[in-house]
């Protein structure tokens, strides 16, 4: 059990961790000048998708403020976006949805030089010559009105009206691609509504929730400050990204993402939380019946919509859900070990190995220069058991001029 003094240094630790994660302000710009710019090019006046009011928005880890770095600095960003129509021309499938938004971005030069091959869902844009990152831009139908309705949401004061903010998506994959016509036959998604129900369960008291409610809007601005579970996702998913190296079978984020927001009770201390999201993390997680297959399955659902299962996969590809409990039992293993060291230096070497020794050395960086501020002005202090350094320890460290032997 760690004491008071020892989960504020930890507190600290794995902040430092998570500002180390975090991508850039420069890097946060960049991508927001980008799509805005493709937002712009899709609604000019010469546009046949102007009548549609087109936007783009962001979704996932860049809207809820849960975004990390790769573990290798050559490869890229992968920014989640929805281009938002307010209806469509009433002959369009899918299928002419998506191609007149492909024919749009083709259309501008340097827009046809960073399209890549057309996914199942979405249109990437990549700039990995330039910025390493690329956008995902998913088309969608919303109706009249989603654009109140999702500020309103999003204020961190406003969950009751998240499943409105369902939207109608194009699927290649889907039997209606090519045929359907009709948006209410088309598969739904509800990445905002997503966003309002994790934005509910991270945010703590009013001035905190709008801290939160700043990055969690239609075009988040930047933060160096998150609130406790916006870091507990970022530490598990770095947890995740080290320990599988690229495997396919890794865990997923919104399965992470999904389960830490569940498991997560309030705590305004980040190792507390932690620790707590991960032991309670197992009974977020149901088991259903499955005619079909006729056994119980593993049932992750979407809280915003309950018959989706974010564990789908899991029976198909077994692989994955082993692989997802096996990490979870490490993710334990090692933040326990860390936990239990005496000394910053061990404490940093623990860590090193599961979290990246770049990230873990920037955090410790960053922490040490935290200390050197806070020795000059008075205010350190040592924590009786683990030996860490801070504002919150009881012994005081003297300020030292290190001006060498003849001070």
């Amino acid at each position: 059990m760690l004491t008071g003094e020892q989960n504020e240094q930890f507190n600290e630790i794995f902040d430092e961790l998570g500002k180390s994660l975090d991508i850039t302000p420069a890097q946060h710009q960049a991508a927001v000048t980008s799509y805005e710019f493709v937002g712009h090019w899709l609604a000019q006046e010469d546009s046949q998708l102007s009548p549609y009011e087109p936007e783009i928005l962001p979704q996932g880890s860049f809207l809820i403020g849960t975004m990390i770095k790769p573990v290798h600095p050559d490869d890229e960003l992968d920014i989640d976006l929805v281009c938002r129509l307010v209806g469509k021309r009433q002959s369009w499938t899918q299928y002419n949805l998506k191609q007149a938004i492909g024919d749009r971005l083709k259309a501008h030069g340097t827009l046809e030089r960073l399209l890549r091959k057309e996914g199942r869902r979405c249109w990437t844009l990549g700039y990995a010559d330039t910025a390493r990152f690329h956008l995902d831009i998913l088309p969608a139908i919303v109706g009249a009105g989603f654009k109140i309705l999702l500020e309103k949401s999003l204020s961190a004061s406003e969950l009751s009206n998240a499943q409105e903010l369902a939207i109608r998506i194009t699927d290649r994959e889907t039997e209606n691609y090519y045929a359907s016509t009709e948006p209410g036959e088309w598969l739904k998604s509800n990445p905002f509504g997503y966003a309002a129900w994790f934005n509910d369960r991270a945010s703590l008291q009013i001035i905190k929730a709008r801290l939160l409610s700043e990055s969690v809007q239609p075009v988040p601005k930047y933060s160096s400050k998150k609130l406790p579970l916006q870091r507990v996702v970022q530490v598990l998913k770095r947890h995740r990204d080290i320990m599988f190296n690229g495997d396919e079978d890794k865990p997923i984020s919104i399965i992470i993402t999904t389960l830490a927001a569940r498991a997560y009770q309030k705590e305004t201390n980040i190792m507390q939380a932690l620790l707590s999201v991960i032991e309670r993390m197992p009974a977020m997680i149901e088991e259903r019946y499955d005619p079909e297959l006729g056994r119980y399955i593993k049932w992750i659902s979407n809280p915003v919509n309950p018959e989706e299962n974010f564990a789908d996969k899991w029976p198909a590809h077994p692989k994955r859900e082993e692989n997802f409990f096996r990490w979870l039992r490490q993710v334990k293993i090692d933040v326990m070990n860390a936990s239990n060291q005496k000394g910053i230096y061990r404490i940093q070497e623990s860590l090193t190995r599961p979290f990246g020794k770049e990230v873990v050395t920037n955090a410790f960086s960053n922490i040490g220069e935290n200390a050197r501020l806070q020795r000059e002005s008075g205010s350190m202090r040592m924590a009786a058991g683990s030996g860490l350094l801070s504002a919150t320890g009881r012994t005081e460290v003297p300020y030292h001029n290190n001006f060498g032997k003849d001070e």
